[in-house]
């Protein structure tokens, strides 16, 4: 027996909700507490994987400060747009690195930052897994020696 698929509407739903949720700097958790759920079935919604029914969705949309319109407006009506770039901002981390790109004000770095975006995303991984995660870059960065410039 195969597994359902979720319904593109619900998954289109999820990601807006995902999208909105991190643009306010809310964690699942908070925004679970906010509706009266655990966060494991935020991250269902999220997913596309549970329907958020009418009175929640209500909800959700209020503790977001939007209207429930906003969760269901798209640029176009077409199952495509769930390979669109605003549903890619679902993505984990990928509004926070849009965010930090759009307060860069020097036109070549943020051309040079999206080719070496582009680039790492071709590349094969040659890196352990645990040297990717977040909290060992900063461990390397901080052993990294500093050199003086100045004078």
């Amino acid at each position: 027996m195969s597994a359902k698929t979720p319904d593109p509407l619900d998954v289109l739903v999820g990601a807006k909700i995902r999208i909105f949720r991190i643009h306010r700097g809310m964690s699942q958790s908070d925004l679970a507490a906010k509706i009266g759920v655990a966060f494991q079935q935020v991250q269902k919604y999220e997913k596309g994987t549970n329907r958020v029914g009418a009175g929640r969705l209500s909800r959700i949309a209020a503790v977001l400060g939007i209207s429930v319109g906003e969760l269901f407006e798209s640029s176009g009506s077409k199952p495509a747009e769930l390979k669109s770039p605003f549903r890619l901002l679902a993505e984990r981390d990928a509004l926070r690195l849009l965010m930090a790109f759009s307060r860069m004000t020097d036109p070549r770095m943020r051309r040079v930052i999206a080719q070496l975006v582009e680039i790492a995303a071709d590349l094969r991984p040659t890196v352990k897994p645990s040297m990717a995660r977040p909290g060992a870059v900063k461990r390397l960065a901080r052993r990294r020696p500093t050199t003086s410039t100045q004078g």
